[in-house]
C-alpha cells in the first residue's frame, strides 16, 4: 500500500512538468516566429555646439642678467733648471757568507731500554695417535621385494563423433564508402 501512496502523486509532478515544458516550448517558438519593428536610429546625430578655445595670453621673457667675465688669470712661470735632488742612501748590501752558528748538542731522546731475558715456555704435551675405527667392507645387502601385480587397464569404447552442422555467415552488407583501387 505504500508503494501506492508515493506513486500517484510523483505520477500527478510528471504530468505538470511534462505539460509545462510544451508550453514554455511552445511560447518560445511564437516569439521567435513574431516580428516586432526595430526602432529607427537617425542617420546623422548632430555635432554639439563647444565653446571656442580660449587664448593664453604670451607670458613676458624673463629678463636674465649677463654671466659676468672672467678675467684672464696669469699663467705660471716655469723655470727652467730644476734643482737636483739629493740621492737617497741604500742600505749596505748583503754579506755573501751567512755566519755559521754553533751547533746544539744532540740530547737522546729516549733512554735505552735493557733487553729482557726471553721467558722460558715448558715444551708441548705429545698428543697419543688415536685408533683408526673399523669401517665395514661391503653394504648390507637389501633383500628384493616381489612385484606387485597391477590389474589390466580397462578398454574404453569408441564412441562415434557427431556431426556439427555447418553455420553459414549472412550475406556482405553493401557498403556505402567507395572501394579503394588496387595498385599494380
Amino acid at each position: 500500500m505504500a508503494a501506492k501512496s508515493t506513486m500517484i502523486p510523483s505520477l500527478v509532478l510528471l504530468i505538470a512538468l511534462l505539460l509545462s515544458c510544451s508550453g514554455i516550448s511552445g511560447a518560445a517558438r511564437l516569439l521567435e516566429e513574431a516580428e516586432y519593428p526595430h526602432p529607427a536610429t537617425p542617420a546623422e546625430l548632430p555635432k554639439p555646439e563647444l565653446p571656442p578655445h580660449p587664448t593664453v595670453p604670451e607670458l613676458p621673457k624673463p629678463e636674465v642678467p649677463a654671466h659676468p667675465a672672467t678675467p684672464e688669470l696669469p699663467k705660471p712661470e716655469i723655470p727652467e733648471h730644476l734643482p737636483e735632488l739629493p740621492k737617497p742612501e741604500l742600505p749596505p748590501p748583503h754579506p755573501a757568507a751567512v755566519p755559521e752558528l754553533p751547533k746544539p748538542e744532540v740530547v737522546p731522546e729516549h733512554p735505552a731500554v735493557p733487553e729482557l731475558p726471553k721467558p722460558e715456555l715448558p715444551p708441548h704435551p705429545a698428543v697419543p695417535e688415536l685408533p683408526k675405527p673399523e669401517v665395514p667392507a661391503a653394504h648390507p645387502t637389501v633383500p628384493e621385494l616381489p612385484k606387485p601385480e597391477l590389474p589390466p587397464h580397462p578398454t574404453v569404447p569408441e564412441l562415434p563423433k557427431p556431426e556439427v552442422p555447418k553455420h553459414e555467415l549472412p550475406p556482405k552488407p553493401e557498403s556505402h564508402y567507395p572501394v579503394p583501387e588496387t595498385k599494380p
